[in-house]
C-alpha cells in the first residue's frame, strides 16, 4: 500500500520532475494547456508521464485529486 502523502510536490517527484517550491512555480509559469486540451495530451510530457496522468484519472487513483489540481493550475 502506498503511504506517500499525496501533494503537488510529491506528484512532481512521481513524474520525475524537480519537486522544490521554486521549481514547481517555474514549471507552472512556463507551461500552459491549450484551450480544451487534456492534461495527459500536453506536448511537454514524455510518454511515461502522460500515461501516469491518464491512468490516475481513469482509475480514480489516490493521485487523481493532485492531477486535477495540476490541470487547473496549468489552465490558468
Amino acid at each position: 500500500m502506498d503511504t506517500t502523502p499525496h501533494t503537488l510536490a510529491n506528484l512532481f517527484k512521481q513524474l520525475g520532475l524537480p519537486d522544490g517550491r521554486s521549481e514547481i512555480d517555474a514549471f507552472l509559469a512556463g507551461h500552459r494547456l491549450a484551450e480544451g486540451q487534456k492534461l495527459p495530451d500536453a506536448p511537454f510530457w514524455n510518454p511515461g508521464q502522460a500515461q501516469f496522468l491518464r491512468e490516475a484519472w481513469q482509475q480514480d487513483s489516490d493521485w487523481a485529486e493532485d492531477v486535477d489540481e495540476l490541470a487547473v493550475r496549468l489552465s490558468r
